[in-house]
């Protein structure tokens, strides 16, 4: 099958920006934990985020006092934010609807860049570089990722339903070693860090399992780029064959086992 173009990414979320933010599941406490002790995220943290989506990270952030400049190329997702932000923390959030390649920040004005789950979808070291310049010397940045089924400890559902995703189109989040996501393969993470001049280059694996409903899991399923980018017909065939998996062999709530894995590093200082 194909990889999906990464211009993709842009627009192909959108469709139904409500259920995206409803069905995409929060990231892990520890992810906050590493920003706070780690990067240093705090009250008046001057913070980029690429690819906000509809704030899955970015109210997080806004609630530890970060400062935020959200880009978010689809002014759909982008509109789900906005609203979406308490009234007392939109004063230090400001949304910029256009693709990263084209943002145009303050060049050394930020403390902290970040992009979760949605890096991928960039060029890797032309994007690091333009990252870089973002930062202030010494400035702090993260990237993490979900990976929806642990490729180590594969739950049932994942054994059961891993020949259906294997006939669809690949997202770049599948990365270009087999068998290692995108997400999970760190030394090609680290080695693109480590290239672009960053430093205090770490990473770290967060293993999670959750209890999903069938309503939950179809919902996820329906944001994953390959079911989302699918026509409407061939994609309403694929989730009722994800719900009679769900349904039939576990009476409608599944156990999965998810893995988050984050990326810190450092602009080097002058």
């Amino acid at each position: 099958m194909a990889t999906i173009e990464k211009q993709t990414g842009r627009t192909i979320f959108g469709d139904d920006p409500e259920q995206y933010a409803e069905a995409r599941p929060e990231y892990p406490a520890r992810v906050y934990e590493i920003l706070r002790t780690t990067c240093q995220a705090g009250p008046s943290t001057r913070t980029f985020e690429i690819g906000a989506g509809t704030g899955q990270a970015t109210i997080p952030l806004l609630r530890l006092g970060c400062h935020v400049a959200a880009i978010e190329p689809d002014p759909r997702l982008a509109s789900v934010l906005s609203r979406s932000v308490s009234r007392s923390d939109a004063a230090r959030l400001s949304v910029l609807s256009v693709p990263f390649e084209t943002a145009e920040l303050a060049e050394g004005a930020f403390d902290l860049g970040i992009a979760a789950t949605s890096f991928h979808w960039l060029d890797q070291k032309e994007a690091l570089r333009k990252v870089g310049r973002f930062l202030r010397p010494g400035g702090w940045w993260a990237m993490w990722w979900t990976v929806f089924g642990d490729p180590e400890q594969e739950d049932e559902f994942q054994r059961l339903t891993h020949s259906l995703f294997e006939e669809l189109d690949r997202s770049p989040s599948h990365g270009d070693r087999a068998n290692v996501p995108f997400a999970l393969d760190a030394e090609k993470r680290t080695d693109e860090l480590r290239e672009v001049g960053f430093e205090s280059i770490s990473s770290e694996v967060i293993r999670w399992t959750v209890n999903r409903t069938t309503k939950q899991e179809l919902a996820l399923t329906a944001t994953y780029s390959p079911v989302a980018r699918l026509p409407d017909t061939e994609r309403k065939q694929f989730l009722e064959k994800i719900r009679r998996v769900v349904d039939d062999d576990f009476c409608g709530s599944v156990s999965r086992n998810f893995v988050t894995a984050i990326y810190t590093a450092a602009r080097a200082p002058l």
